[in-house]
């Protein structure tokens, strides 16, 4: 199945924020427990601030970046983003995104309901481990 770039986007207002352009990959079609959605914020839009807590509904976000230049708060740090920058909004925190370029602001944002999975017995997995296990930063192959 394959959906293109800008099939089916929308629109959208997130959390009293700008308006947003949205498109929500194969919604209604995939079977993960996430949503997987690719956003594009105009320079100077955001997303608002706001939480997912226990009391609504708890929903963990990543995004990432995937164009583009912005900034993201989360409780109270501010971090710069940047192309390949990506950032772990977990349940409760107070978060908004904003675009702070003179062009647009592309995320790829995958959002849900916490939960765990096993990956452990894929090879990517363990390199992934094996990553995150080093004190110093991997060089990148040329």
């Amino acid at each position: 199945m394959l959906e293109r770039s800008d099939d089916h986007d929308f629109s959208y207002e997130l959390h009293e924020g700008s308006p947003v352009r949205i498109q929500w990959h194969f919604y209604g079609e995939s079977e993960l427990p996430v949503a997987v959605q690719t956003w594009e914020l105009p320079p100077g839009g955001f997303e608002g601030m706001h939480a997912h807590t226990e009391n609504d509904i708890p929903l963990e976000e990543i995004y990432i970046v995937i164009e583009g230049a912005g900034r993201m708060r989360i409780d109270d740090e501010t971090f710069d983003l940047a192309a390949g920058d990506s950032v772990l909004a977990r349940v409760g925190t107070s978060h908004d995104l904003r675009n702070t370029g003179d062009g647009p602001l592309k995320i790829l944002v995958v959002w849900g309901k916490p939960g765990t999975a096993d990956y452990s017995d894929f090879g990517s997995a363990k390199l992934a481990q094996a990553a995150r296990a080093l004190d110093v930063p991997q060089a990148k192959p040329a």
